[in-house]
């Protein structure tokens, strides 16, 4: 896989980052995040193709793939998405890059999130996917909502018990949470399923999935109510919601249905490789030379810089 990508680390205080680069440094620079419980290697399918348009960045956020398992310390603020968003920021800085556009999935998308509010200077454009805001889920939950993201209230019960079920086998339990929803792991390409199990053998794998969601519901929504204070939290609508959100008073967000045409854009969807849900990645750039296009909803941040832009189809 990657072939052409670079491979490098950067560290971040005790906290080392497993990172690769496209080769030859073409096109204004791209990072794409990760989600639960992968690694980069979600991507496989995906960065070749963008490679030819941007300069491709991917990361392993801190706790998954070959990247640290930090100790979650009180609170679990190690794996805050504010710190996991200095992460990101860090990686694409030392690479020299002070503005970039995001592409990210899932835990990824929530660290996009933060990133995007906390350093709004450093995104040109975002596009998330696959989720809806933390804070809204967690207020609107259903039965539906908790039948279906069962490991959202499993993982962020106290330790060790999860750690403990988890550690009994971390490759069964990798396999059972990506092979659950519809497309089971037929979508997955063989190798990047033998990347994910390889990396759920890594001691601590336990340690960065429960302090990643024990982080989401709890300091993470103190930080996102904070936001709500100011009106910086943007509604969520899409496809395969579990739960139906309205976060933000009317106005703060436009809501703009996005249209792919491939032949007018010149180039193939590609299937992102570890979603498993109805989500096409389109490898190309739309007319104005830097759009990423997406199957969904795209939502336009109204409060940072006019080209910022959020998308989602579903919750994980």
């Amino acid at each position: 896989m990657f072939q052409g990508f670079e491979s490098f680390e950067v560290r971040r205080g005790d906290v080392r980052l497993a990172c690769r680069i496209s080769g030859g440094g073409q096109g204004e620079p791209l990072l794409l995040l990760h989600g639960h419980p992968q690694s980069q290697a979600m991507w496989n399918r995906v960065a070749p193709a963008l490679a030819q348009r941007f300069t491709v960045v991917m990361m392993d956020l801190r706790g998954y793939g070959d990247s640290s398992r930090p100790a979650p310390g009180e609170g679990s603020v190690a794996y805050s998405k504010r710190e996991m968003a200095q992460d990101a920021l860090a990686v694409m800085r030392s690479r020299g890059f002070e503005r970039f556009q995001v592409l990210a999935h899932d835990r990824g998308a929530r660290v996009a999130h933060r990133l995007a509010a906390d350093h709004p200077q450093a995104v040109e454009r975002l596009l998330l996917l696959d989720i809806a805001p933390t804070l809204g889920m967690y207020a609107n939950t259903s039965e539906a909502f908790a039948r279906a993201y069962w490991h959202w209230f499993f993982l962020v019960q106290p330790p060790p018990l999860p750690e403990a079920l988890i550690d009994a086998d971390p490759v069964r339990y990798v396999r059972g949470v990506m092979g659950a929803r519809h497309a089971g792991l037929a979508a997955f390409a063989p190798e990047a399923l033998a990347e994910y199990e390889r990396c759920a053998r890594i001691p601590g794998l336990s340690t960065g999935i429960c302090g990643d969601y024990r982080a989401s519901a709890g300091i993470d929504l103190a930080h996102d109510r904070e936001d709500m204070a100011a009106d910086l939290v943007l509604p969520v609508v899409g496809q395969h919601l579990a739960v139906l959100l309205a976060v933000v008073p009317a106005g703060k967000a436009e809501v703009v249905e996005l249209q792919v045409d491939v032949e007018a854009a010149g180039g193939r969807l590609h299937r992102a490789d570890a979603l498993g849900h109805d989500f096409l990645a389109d490898a190309v750039a739309g007319d104005d030379g830097d759009a990423l296009l997406a199957h969904g909803v795209l939502l336009k941040n109204a409060r940072a810089s006019a080209s910022t832009s959020w998308g989602a189809s579903s919750a994980r």
